[in-house]
């Protein structure tokens, strides 16, 4: 196959992953759907309700895991179409950020049941991927020589993996806003249907933490890493590049979230605020800087 060939493949495998995956949701929509008839003392086997709901959830999953399955085949193929890693603009950034947001989530559906998160981690991903292929898309290229460095591979890789579960936990805490409407001034949750069936406000509020904390020293490291490749590149650590800057605003925020918790106690709707605020910053560094930005750090290929 030449690499030609290899680009059709990937994008072969691309939309074939955005198909599968826009089933799962599907599922998980249809998942949901049953949680608002069926309360967590139905969910049995014996009942017809709690059947057709774990099934909708199962398949969901499934799917999850074998879109993953053809979007990491076609990552890989665009690398090989490409003769190089495939992170060289955000048609790639973006392809790869969608592949690492689903992987975490799956990673992550192994030790805690977050199966409720399904519905977002797909829409989510559906959403990126579909943006990826209508706005965003070029045909694979040679990299700009300030890229061609084997710190493409170790700062980049770094950066998505963190984004990923970055974004997962954002996505815990906003879901502990919206659960945190239905407690009282006792501290009684006083949720619907739908809502028991998902984690208490503590185990999400310390599942958010656990996530950031997790993934935090990784950040750490891809932005050291991104200044020693920046002295590489252009002779200098740091320039305060858009880019440069609100990495560091978003190591500072996550910083800062982390440190809240830990010295000052801060728990539940506080510190899910400061989360949410802390993936804001990240996601303006990765859309607005990437695409719109001006600086050294442009290259979106559009």
């Amino acid at each position: 196959m030449n690499k030609a060939d290899w680009a059709t493949l990937s994008n072969d495998l691309i939309y074939s992953s955005m198909g599968i995956i826009f089933i799962a949701f599907i599922a998980f929509a249809f998942q949901t759907a049953w949680s608002f008839r069926v309360v967590p003392q139905e969910l049995d086997a014996s009942n017809p309700k709690s059947g057709k709901y774990t099934k909708a959830g199962r398949i969901g999953i499934a799917l999850s895991i074998l879109g993953f399955i053809f979007l990491s085949a076609g990552v890989v193929a665009r690398g090989v179409s490409a003769g190089r890693v495939p992170w060289g603009n955000m048609y790639e950034f973006s392809i790869t950020g969608a592949l690492a947001f689903l992987f975490a989530y799956l990673v992550t559906l192994r030790k805690y049941k977050v199966q409720w998160l399904g519905l977002i981690v797909t829409l989510a991903v559906l959403l990126t991927l579909g943006t990826a292929v209508t706005l965003l898309y070029v045909p694979s290229a040679p990299l700009v020589p300030a890229l061609k460095s084997t710190w493409l591979v170790i700062h980049v890789c770094a950066a998505i993996i963190s984004g990923g579960v970055f974004l997962l936990a954002n996505c815990v805490a906003a879901a502990y806003l919206i659960l945190d409407r239905y407690q009282d001034e006792d501290g009684n949750e006083n949720r619907p249907n739908w809502a028991k069936q998902l984690p208490t406000l503590a185990d999400l509020d310390q599942l958010s933490y656990r996530l950031v904390a997790l993934v935090f020293p990784l950040w750490t490291f891809a932005v050291i890493a991104g200044a020693i490749w920046a002295e590489a590149a252009w002779g200098r650590y740091w320039g305060w590049d858009p880019k440069e800057t609100w990495a560091f605003i978003t190591w500072v925020a996550y910083a800062a979230y982390l440190h809240a918790r830990v010295t000052a106690g801060w728990k539940g709707k506080r510190a899910a605020w400061l989360c949410l605020f802390a993936g804001s910053t990240f996601l303006f560094n990765y859309v607005y800087v990437n695409i719109w930005g001006a600086g050294r750090h442009t290259y979106s290929g559009l």
